[in-house]
């Protein structure tokens, strides 16, 4: 990209940072079995913000219904993005409307991209672990990593090479030497190939995972064994386990620009005993995986329940995400 349209791509980004995003649907193609690969467009030919490798962004569907995809396409093109979409069997109608009634040429409503699994800069090494349509983030950071020659390897696990997300892609031949995919195994034999690849657990080396939940558990925990420490291992998570917003009591939150208080009953969200008073904070997920909603804590303990906030984020105490979490104290005191 030349100054000139980096420069643009940042008013881009400025601009919709107050505001969702008019894209068409240039392109749609089959990825792998019930995966479809979406390339969008400004509606006006602007160029579309910029994001860094692990962002997602929000997809607003015509239902209403608000979705969350990584950005697996290249960092250096901002006239496009490219998300991929899983056709899930429990779908409340998302992954079924972008499979059954999303077409070329139509219109959808986009977030700006937001980042909640950033590449750490400093790394001698980069290992990345995916698992079926976990690929997609990875993606992203495979291919700036190549850009940027620097040291890392992708080993993919999938079902089958017909279930493998871009294999092809990955088969190609500046990708070849830094992919292994690993097809058809049982979580017995994913247990015995993760322990292999993270054997030799280094404090120079990051690692990313990104998955189904038991993949992400399963590799977290073989790392753990082998010694790489917390503060190397990165996860991005695809779903929220079910989320119970019942605590052993009440408690206030409290909000320190205006010193207003407002009760949180054992069965509501902060969100939503907010929502009932007037005070709205913006969500999409609501489930505490995509990070819209992360709110500063001021004092107080949080108790978190969510999947987005880093370790280090956990034990500070400086952060929330509202829209699952609780407080541990009878007073929390957000920045609000």
């Amino acid at each position: 990209m030349n100054d000139e349209t980096l420069t643009a791509a940042t008013r881009a980004g400025e601009k919709a940072a107050a505001g969702m995003l008019g894209v068409r649907v240039r392109q749609l193609d089959p990825a792998a079995l019930d995966v479809r690969v979406l390339t969008l467009a400004a509606t006006d030919g602007s160029p579309l913000p910029r994001f860094t490798p692990g962002a997602h962004i929000d997809v607003h569907l015509p239902s209403g219904i608000v979705r969350q995809y990584s950005l697996c396409g290249e960092v250096s093109d901002s006239s496009q993005y490219t998300i991929a979409v899983k056709l899930e069997e429990s779908s409340r109608g998302g992954s079924r409307y972008v499979h059954d009634a999303l077409r070329e040429g139509d219109l959808l409503r986009i977030s700006a991209p937001r980042n909640n699994f950033p590449l750490r800069a400093g790394a001698g090494r980069h290992l990345l672990l995916a698992a079926g349509i976990g690929i997609t983030p990875l993606l992203a950071m495979a291919r700036q990593l190549v850009a940027t020659q620097e040291d890392f390897h992708l080993h993919y696990f999938a079902r089958s090479y017909a279930h493998a997300t871009f294999a092809d892609l990955l088969g190609a031949p500046f990708f070849r030497d830094l992919t292994t995919l690993h097809l058809s195994l049982d979580a017995e034999a994913t247990g015995l190939q993760l322990g292999r690849i993270l054997a030799d657990g280094s404090d120079r080396c990051d690692l990313y995972i990104c998955g189904p939940r038991p993949f992400i558990e399963a590799a977290r925990g073989v790392a753990h064994t082998q010694g790489w420490p917390e503060d190397n291992i990165y996860v991005e998570h695809f779903g929220a386990l079910p989320v119970s917003t019942v605590a052993a009591g009440a408690f206030t939150v409290r909000l320190a620009r205006t010193g207003r208080s407002v009760d949180v009953g054992p069965s509501e969200t902060i969100v939503a005993a907010l929502a009932k008073e007037g005070v709205g904070i913006p969500t999409s997920c609501e489930s505490g995986i995509c990070g819209t909603c992360i709110t500063g804590v001021l004092d107080g303990v949080p108790d978190h329940r969510d999947d987005v906030l880093s370790a280090s984020d956990r034990t500070s105490y400086r952060h929330v995400v509202p829209c699952v979490s609780r407080s541990k104290t009878p007073v929390l005191v957000l920045d609000l």
